[in-house]
């Protein structure tokens, strides 16, 4: 058996939809909270906060909220090509890599959740915990972008649940 790597994980989705729509999906505030988060919040160099219809770029600080968790994610905008490629830091100094490709009449997501630590927290909370979001989120990227249904639980009485 193949010994397990407990400093990243990639996953794959395919999504009937255009490289740019989905590349809006994740720099775009308003698109990335319609399939993935509560509010998405970016702030520039001088700290002021972009207005929500403004796409990422390199060098921007995010603030992430989810429904139903208190906890705000932060962190770095490291790479946003405008095209195919986003990348950014996550859950501390972890980095997510998002590569998209064309493919027939859609789009190809490739995520890399990578530079996890090895302690033990780290493995449960971020390789595994992290592991299952994301494999949950992608999935609702799909539905939200082939259908218009989002899967996400917002139901405060209703957690925890597989879909938050």
């Amino acid at each position: 058996m193949k010994k397990f790597d407990w400093t990243q994980f990639t996953r794959k989705m395919h999504i009937d939809a255009p490289i740019q729509k989905i590349y809006d999906a994740w720099t775009k505030p308003e698109e990335i909270e319609r399939w993935f988060l509560k509010q998405a919040c970016y702030f520039d160099k001088e700290e002021k906060q972009l207005s929500n219809n403004n796409p990422i770029t390199v060098g921007l600080r995010y603030e992430w909220d989810w429904y139903l968790y208190d906890i705000t994610e932060k962190g770095k905008i490291l790479l946003a090509n405008q095209k195919d490629h986003i990348q950014f830091t996550f859950a501390g100094n972890c980095i997510v890599d998002v590569t998209l490709k064309e493919f027939e009449n859609g789009t190809i997501v490739t995520l890399n959740h990578k530079d996890i630590p090895t302690d033990e927290d780290s493995k449960y909370n971020i390789r595994l915990g992290c592991d299952s979001g994301w494999s949950f989120f992608l999935v609702n990227l799909k539905s939200v972008y082939e259908g218009g249904l989002d899967l996400r639980n917002k139901n405060p009485n209703l957690k925890p649940m597989l879909n938050n």
